[in-house]
């Protein structure tokens, strides 16, 4: 018998943002496995971020999907308030009553950072009696800016903090089962609500859509970057960065710096492209131009810090010479964009702390070439590691990874989707 799923993620297509990917690649998936999706989402409208028509075309069309029309900004702003679940909260809560009512709904899944959507989880078990999952792609609440310089701290860090810190003791507690992208997250979780850890739950990473790459096959997009075969080696790192991330942009930027001394023909035709790099849609600000311009690299590096369509970014990986993959000093940091870099079959190196799981998918996968990193790391002692494995790279152009797609067939949608419906079934029939 089919059971159906409301799945709550508040942005979602055409809004292209990081957090609607799982349940995007998931929606073609779901009937496979028992369940029949419907869609609860904040109105493109109301949402601010990048708008990509052409993510429509990788829904289903028979997913029913509803979309709910938020506060307007311009209004809540006068107050001090722009988060988009504050604002479009009532808007979904009477919107997923109807639909849980009317569609006879077995089980709500939040797949979603818009942290303040996910209490309405306990206002419809409460009210309709239907329990809850919750998909953590990021911690709700975590310690890691404490102690941080206030550049390196989100907007409102403070304010924001509070408002979690008694949003989620709420709302976690009455959840019915956990995903998360690291094991990390659910430890925490179950430590803080000891209840938590006699319910289901799974780490699941976020995986990757082959389908995805098939319509980039078929659409035969420019890059708007740079020009594959002008006689550069184009290497291409698509994703945020942000001040967290600085140390280890600044050992990418000296290990540039000690190419360029050591190897200068080898190192000088290297050009180094960060795209989207930071999520603020209104002023997006550069990491890695000034870290280049102070090392004296500048030349070298070409940044867009503007988030670009997640197609466009797709073929810019397809046309580069190579990827890079740079982490934070967090080691809970996984990195969701490197199951799309495997899939582009380009030569990889990577720069991680030792405990993320990155390092453990690259070396069961052997996808790309990796270098690890301690906490309190010094950026010159990495720079002299990344600068040798790089050469190396750089030496062996053009090659493909002799990547092991058996094992990476566990983080492909349709697998990583069995795995949610399987956890589904466990919290349906408990």
């Amino acid at each position: 018998m089919m059971r159906r799923l409301l799945v709550v993620s508040p942005r979602f297509p055409p809004v292209n943002a990081p957090d609607m990917q799982r349940v995007r690649i998931s929606l073609p998936h779901f009937a496979d496995s028992g369940w029949e999706p419907y869609v609860l989402a904040v109105d493109p409208e109301g949402v601010e971020g990048v708008v990509e028509p052409l993510l429509l075309e990788t829904v289903p069309r028979d997913v029913p999907i509803r979309r709910v029309r938020p506060v307007p900004q311009r209004w809540t702003r006068r107050v001090g308030v722009g988060d988009l679940g504050l604002r479009s909260f009532w808007a979904l809560y009477r919107a997923g009553c109807d639909i849980i009512r009317r569609h006879g709904i077995d089980l709500a899944y939040f797949s979603t950072t818009v942290f303040t959507a996910l209490p309405l989880g306990r206002l419809w078990k409460r009210r309709l009696g239907i329990p809850f999952v919750v998909d953590l792609q990021d911690p709700w609440v975590s310690d890691y800016y404490e102690g941080r310089a206030k550049n390196e701290r989100p907007p409102k860090y403070r304010l924001a903090r509070a408002m979690h810190a008694v949003l989620e003791p709420w709302t976690m507690p009455e959840a019915a089962g956990l995903v998360a992208v690291t094991p990390e997250y659910i430890d925490t979780l179950q430590t803080r609500y000891p209840r938590l850890r006699d319910v289901p739950h799974d780490v699941i990473p976020m995986g990757a859509s082959e389908a995805d790459f098939d319509l980039v096959g078929r659409l035969n997009l420019p890059s708007p970057f740079f020009q594959p075969g002008d006689g550069h080696v184009h290497g291409v790192y698509a994703g945020v960065l942000g001040p967290v991330m600085r140390p280890t942009c600044r050992a990418l930027c000296a290990a540039l710096r000690m190419g360029l001394d050591r190897w200068p023909a080898l190192f000088s035709r290297v050009r180094l492209h960060f795209i989207g790099t930071d999520y603020d849609p209104a002023a997006p600000r550069a990491t890695m131009l000034p870290l280049a311009e102070e090392i004296g690299v500048r030349e070298f590096v070409h940044e867009e810090p503007a988030r670009a369509p997640y197609f466009t970014a797709i073929q810019t990986l397809l046309d580069a010479d190579f990827l890079l993959l740079v982490g934070s000093d967090n080691p809970q940091y996984t990195a969701s964009k490197l199951y799309p870099y495997i899939l582009a079959r380009r030569p990889l190196l990577a720069i991680f702390h030792e405990k993320s799981a990155v390092v453990d998918v690259l070396g069961r996968t052997g996808a790309g070439e990796i270098v690890t990193f301690a906490d309190g790391f010094e950026p010159s002692e990495l720079a002299e590691e990344v600068v040798e494995r790089w050469r190396l790279l750089l030496e062996r152009l053009p090659f493909q990874p002799d990547t092991n797609w058996a094992e990476f067939e566990p983080y492909l949608a349709g697998a990583s989707t069995r795995r949610q419906c399987a956890l589904f079934d466990r919290v349906a029939t408990a």
